[in-house]
């Protein structure tokens, strides 16, 4: 019997090829998603992993079985199969596995205009009907014509369409390195950014899923060492580095220093506040507490809300919400489908610089108002266990606020928090602590560390 518990995750499916995934679960998902989103066509996409092109075409030709004909995209960031649901008014599927090494492969899907697929909203009965047609029992009788499949080279309608929501054409002259990591950055970058007064020093453009220079996962700090390095040797303005599928970027300032996302979330949610006053900005409750003060000072509204781009959108859809930040470089525009782009958050930032004389670091200082310890993973083999244990020691103190709206979350009298949650997919726990100054973020990330290793 086949199980595709293993690939199907909260909010996408991910793999090992050909291992766990292969072109057959792959054209059997396609089946299943024709049959859930009930559209007439599907808007298909990949990145440049080596298995790519085959599971993308499996899964179109899944898709077609079913009656409904496919837009094929060929290679493209997550974020542009974002902007061809959207734009197109249709269903998507995106094959990457983002940050993952090179044996991973995965889809991510959406409803039409980039709406999310979560397990309650549709991945359930997606790997239901899957499950059922590898099984033998096949999904539900398609009795009429294939559908038909049409390539459609989306780059420049996405490029054009994120230059007319931030216009870089008065910026002045920058020098902006930017590390693709191998990935589709390569391909999305230049398409974006050509034309305009930057100069781009690009580093690992050539895309190759085999990822031969390092990961392309920009959250781990030794994969951004490369482009601190270029920044500093070329005297750049600013480095960009996105994740393999280009969905997220992480900003590095002209010394050669990460920006934190929390700080690029409050500089957008600022510029975004300007276009709309009191507005309201959503923003996870990982983000830093300068964020939410921040977007109250210049008169918007935040919100806060769970970790994960479904939740994120959902309270985007109902709070009307503008803009939305985590605290892992997903940034989130309502004039985007409420979906995330990297790209668009990075020409925000290189909009901001472009028209301010002030070095980068200037710039965003104040935005950066408390130290934080970034996610530090710990493997638990009783994971409620160890967050009982965590609430008990500190739900009992003078002033200490607890709450569980994801994992559990902390908040000491002084104003240091501390957030910790069980991952998804594997047997760890998560911590993230922030406090007003670098000494007390160790002291406090030692306390909880020391009951979570017990």
């Amino acid at each position: 019997m086949v199980d595709l518990g293993s690939i199907f995750k909260a909010y996408d499916v991910r793999g090992v090829i050909p291992d766990t995934f292969n072109a057959d679960i792959a054209r059997a998902i396609g089946a299943a998603f024709a049959r859930v989103v009930a559209a007439s066509s599907v808007v298909v996409a990949h990145d440049m992993r080596p298995s790519s092109p085959e599971l993308a075409h499996a899964f179109a030709d899944g898709v077609t079985s079913q009656g409904v004909d496919v837009v094929f995209a060929g290679l493209g960031s997550t974020d542009l199969l974002y902007y061809g649901s959207g734009a197109l008014d249709m269903p998507g599927a995106m094959f990457t596995a983002s940050h993952n090494p090179a044996e991973y492969n995965g889809i991510k899907m959406c409803r039409a205009g980039a709406a999310p697929i979560s397990g309650e909203s549709g991945l359930d009965d997606i790997r239901r009907l899957a499950e059922e047609s590898l099984n033998g029992g096949g999904v539900p009788a398609h009795d009429g014509p294939k559908g038909t499949v049409v390539e459609k080279d989306l780059l420049t309608d996405y490029a054009e369409y994120l230059r007319d929501l931030v216009d870089l054409s008065g910026s002045r002259p920058l020098k902006v390195v930017v590390d693709a990591g191998n990935g589709m950055g390569g391909h999305t970058v230049p398409g974006v950014l050509r034309d305009l007064p930057l100069e781009i020093v690009p580093l690992y453009f050539e895309l190759d899923g085999t990822f031969p220079n390092h990961p392309a996962n920009p959250l781990d700090p030794d994969n951004l060492v490369d482009l601190q390095a270029k920044v500093r040797e070329t005297g750049a303005d600013i480095g960009l580095a996105f994740d393999g599928d280009a969905d997220r970027c992480f900003v590095i300032d002209e010394r050669g220093e990460p920006v934190p996302p929390s700080a690029v979330t409050a500089l957008v949610a600022v510029q975004e506040l300007k276009r709309e006053p009191g507005a309201t900005i959503i923003h996870n409750l990982i983000t830093s507490a300068a964020v939410p003060e921040i977007v109250a000072e210049h008169g918007g509204e935040p919100v806060r809300t769970r970790v994960g781009h479904s939740f994120i959108k959902a309270t985007m859809a109902e709070s009307g919400a503008i803009f939305g930040g985590e605290h892992s470089a997903h940034y989130y525009f309502r004039d985007f489908w409420k979906a995330d782009t990297g790209m668009l958050a990075a020409m925000h930032v290189l909009r901001v610089l472009g028209a301010d004389q002030r070095p980068l670091s200037q710039i965003t200082e104040e935005y950066s108002r408390y130290a934080a310890s970034g996610e530090i993973n710990s493997k638990v083999d009783d994971a409620s266990g160890r967050m009982a244990a965590v609430r008990e020691a500190f739900v009992g103190r003078d002033g200490v606020t607890v709450d569980e709206l994801d994992g559990l979350s902390v908040t000491l009298p002084e104003g240091a928090w501390f957030n910790l949650r069980a991952s998804n997919t594997e047997p760890l726990l998560r911590l993230n602590v922030e406090a007003a100054d670098d000494t007390e973020v160790a002291r406090l990330r030692d306390e909880v560390l020391d009951i979570v290793r017990a």
